[in-house]
């Protein structure tokens, strides 16, 4: 039989109230009976329960920590880092799946019923209304990965993907491509539209170069590997650089060129962007414009556990800056 509180009372001498305030953060109780307590809690060799705990206080310490991207290689980085960041604080990450999920209140209802403290929105293809609905329903929210904005309406941790967009202009143009293409993710992410938007507005900057985009279904390897695929069968003559809407898409596309018999970067150029692991492996070697995932996930739950305890705290925007990477899927600059 699981050893009780009750147990741990009998064998200090002690009241189980005594017992409970002893693993209670926060609650009060005396050195010499926290000592007494935690010998027999050692002895019988008792460990409180959570969840018999979130009764008394009021707190589950759950995060909802909620996305829609799972096919994305990327997020098997980005989950490990928030799980194990959120633990290391005592809060207990619950993972959830919105794939093919459009109504935001169905994410609410599921949210509620677990009784989570807090939520993190881990994405940057749920649209805002999202993050919006869980702040609408008094539940702590942060947007990981979201739209930036000057005035937000929730807290939100992530990057300028307009910018992003210009970085990736330049070092085509830096680099002499004339014909330049936009491969992105889905049209309706806003961080496709945000991406794209800070692409072209740099290369219009340059009427003479000749530029193409187009879209992926997904941010997926299937789907940028489908994507450039399709381009080539069209006959017509492809971009001789492209910027791809993250690098899972790169690498899709990658391999779809590679099929078709030409050479990267002689024939094709790619940059993508993230930064994620597999981009770094030798038979990869991809050139992309790094995000700085670990320091966005410390913030957000920093900014999460700062949220619970004042839930009335002003929406905050925290953006991080972007760097290129250099590999081998670019021609040289210059």
């Amino acid at each position: 039989m699981p050893v009780t509180l009750k147990d741990v009372a009998e064998r200090a001498g002690v009241s189980r109230s005594a017992v409970s305030r002893t693993f209670t953060d926060g609650a009060s109780v005396s050195a010499k009976m926290r000592r007494k307590v935690e010998k027999a809690a050692s002895e019988l060799g008792y460990s409180p329960n959570a969840l018999a705990s979130s009764l008394t206080t009021g707190r589950t310490k759950l995060i909802g920590l909620v996305s829609n991207n799972f096919h994305n290689p990327i997020f098997l980085e980005v989950f490990d880092l928030f799980t194990r960041g959120l633990q290391d604080r005592g809060l207990r990450p619950l993972l959830v799946n919105l794939t093919n999920e459009t109504e935001p209140d169905n994410s609410v209802r599921m949210l509620r019923q677990y009784s989570v403290d807090g939520v993190v929105v881990a994405s940057s293809t749920l649209p805002p209304a999202f993050a919006r609905a869980f702040r609408d329903a008094d539940i702590p929210v942060v947007h990981s990965f979201g739209r930036y904005s000057s005035s937000p309406q929730v807290h939100v941790v992530g990057i300028d993907n307009v910018e992003c967009g210009r970085m990736a202009a330049r070092e085509l143009v830096k680099r002499g491509y004339s014909r330049i293409g936009f491969l992105g993710g889905p049209e309706q992410a806003t961080s496709t539209q945000d991406r794209f938007a800070g692409f072209t507005e740099e290369l219009a900057k340059h009427p003479e170069l000749d530029v193409s985009h187009s879209y992926a279904t997904a941010y997926s390897f299937e789907a940028g590997r489908a994507e450039m695929q399709r381009l080539l069968s069209e006959g017509k003559p492809i971009a001789e650089a492209f910027f791809c809407g993250d690098d899972v898409l790169s690498i899709g596309v990658l391999s779809a060129v590679q099929d078709a018999g030409l050479r990267v970067p002689d024939d094709v150029g790619l940059i993508g962007l993230n930064d994620m692991e597999m981009a770094a492996w030798e038979n990869i070697s991809l050139t992309t414009i790094r995000q700085p995932i670990r320091q966005i996930i410390r913030s957000s739950i920093e900014l999460v556990e700062a949220t619970l305890e004042e839930p009335d705290r002003y929406p905050e925007a925290r953006l991080f800056p972007c760097s290129v990477v250099e590999r081998k899927t670019l021609r040289p600059a210059p």
